[in-house]
């Protein structure tokens, strides 16, 4: 016998996005249930995302800053890897965070179903589990994700593997390909080389982090070049599983026609999850490219039924999720909500980290703006001179008229903190002025953004002055 029940809200999915729509719903005085398929709530990005990526990345950093020590005077020993200790407590990490979602949902009395999804009419959602149940809702919002994309011509094997496979942390390869030059084939090449792999990247465009400018993403490409192979132009042609490995054939200027490797990681992007959900047939109209199409508001062509995170326009990251997220509840709630950012950050957790926000320079030539550029090496930083993190560049587009900042990059040590003042000013409208009559602790690495705001704005003493033309 089928269960129903009735909700001012259901939320499809359970990940940043999903969880936060629900909690805020909750807290605005409706009803919500929250379907999501896994047993724990967090979706990929707290089970094997973000959380797990960062904390094996963190590991990797200890080793990393101390073999930095030896040029202060500082030896240590050869590190002794635990991979068991080392993925207990990833794992203890995950189980910490999941139970503390859990329990703000059981606070705020949100009803969990786990279950798969679909929609079998404009107000009914079946949750298929060991037995089936229909919500009946009055609004619902879909926040179902998104899933690793795969290279057809990849074996079926053990050893090709996707980010949720290289993040269970069963194996460390003597030899690792990762396809995929962007983020998270950077953050498992740091990983896994920390760990002992000798790593090659192959990416098929001219730089590795392609949505990035290049000389942003120089610092960090003189840093790996070091320990990776790394192999832009290349694209891989053939993979085939072995007894012993995987032998892979390349296309490129650069590359060898063939080589072996112990494991391949597919990390070339990320798909929205929109297929099997039923959304076509209640009329929610979804783009070429899969994704659901919705307004400011986050409402799709159907009114009452709302979409945010992976599966609509924009970058695919969890801080967007949530803000989409809350903004779908306050709708839902009748406040006066919309989603309309001046710009949402992305970051790389590399060492040294990557990170930008608003316009890159290349999108500014592309789009015609006449813009100041202020850019920074952070050989000029004192701080960076004493912490050893001279390899980093800090730069800084503004509007050549109005002074306005339009985006910036920064690459270097704790890049992905630094970001947000950028992003503050871009989302208050700052201007050059702004930042550089703002006063920074010094020594500190945010100097170096209020450097970049002095070069434009005339008033920089710690680099000599541009050339007046």
């Amino acid at each position: 016998m089928t269960e129903s029940i009735n909700v001012d809200v259901v939320v499809l999915g359970g990940g940043p996005g999903g969880y936060t729509a629900a909690f805020r719903a909750a807290d605005l005085g409706l009803s919500v249930c929250l379907v999501e398929k896994r047993d724990t709530l967090g979706g990929v990005c707290v089970n094997v995302g973000c959380i797990p990526s960062k904390t094996l990345l963190h590991a990797a950093s200890l080793i990393e800053h101390a073999k930095h020590g030896a040029s202060m005077g500082i030896s240590f020993t050869e590190p002794n890897i635990d991979i068991d200790a080392l993925r207990t407590h990833k794992e203890g990490t995950i189980s910490e965070l999941t139970k503390g979602i859990a329990n703000l949902s059981k606070a705020r009395k949100v009803v969990r179903l786990q279950g798969e999804g679909q929609f079998i009419g404009e107000r009914t959602l079946s949750v298929s589990a060991d037995t089936e149940q229909h919500v009946n809702f009055k609004h619902a919002i879909i926040a179902t994700g998104s899933h690793s994309v795969k290279l057809p011509i990849a074996p079926d094997d053990s050893r090709v593997w996707d980010s949720t496979d290289a993040l269970s942390l069963h194996t460390i390869p003597e030899k690792l390909l990762i396809i995929g030059g962007g983020i998270i084939g950077l953050e498992m090449a740091q990983v896994y080389s920390a760990l002992g792999s000798e790593i090659t990247i192959v990416e098929a465009q001219d730089q590795i982090i392609p949505a990035a400018d290049k000389d942003i993403v120089q610092p960090l490409v003189k840093a790996t070049k070091k320990t990776y192979q790394l192999l832009t132009k290349t694209k891989v042609i053939g993979m085939e599983a072995q007894d012993a490995d995987i032998a892979v054939s390349f296309e490129g200027k650069k590359a060898p026609e063939s080589a072996i490797f112990d494991a391949v990681l597919v990390a070339v992007g990320r798909r929205p999850n929109t297929a099997g959900i039923g959304l076509e047939s209640i009329g929610v109209a979804i783009s070429e490219q899969g994704l659901v199409e919705v307004n400011d508001r986050m409402q799709t062509s159907v009114p009452h039924i709302f979409a945010i995170g992976d599966i609509v326009k924009g970058p695919m990251l969890a801080h967007k999720a949530t803000h989409e997220g809350k903004v779908a509840s306050e709708v839902i709630a009748g406040l006066d909500a919309t989603f309309h950012p001046a710009a949402i950050p992305s970051v790389a957790y590399t060492s040294p980290e990557v990170a930008w926000v608003g316009l890159t320079e290349k999108e500014a030539k592309q789009q015609g703006i006449d813009y100041s550029t202020g850019k920074v090496p952070w050989l000029v930083s004192g701080r960076a001179q004493s912490v050893g993190a001279t390899n980093g560049v800090t730069k800084a587009l503004f509007d050549k008229e109005s002074g306005a900042l339009l985006g910036a990059g920064i690459c270097g040590e704790n890049a992905g903190e630094l970001i947000h003042e950028a992003a503050a000013v871009l989302e208050l409208g700052g201007t050059a002025k702004d930042i550089a009559h703002t006063v920074h602790a010094h020594p500190t690495l945010a100097e170096t953004f209020a450097f970049a705001a002095e070069l434009v704005e005339g008033s920089m003493t710690d680099m000599l002055p541009s050339r007046r033309r």
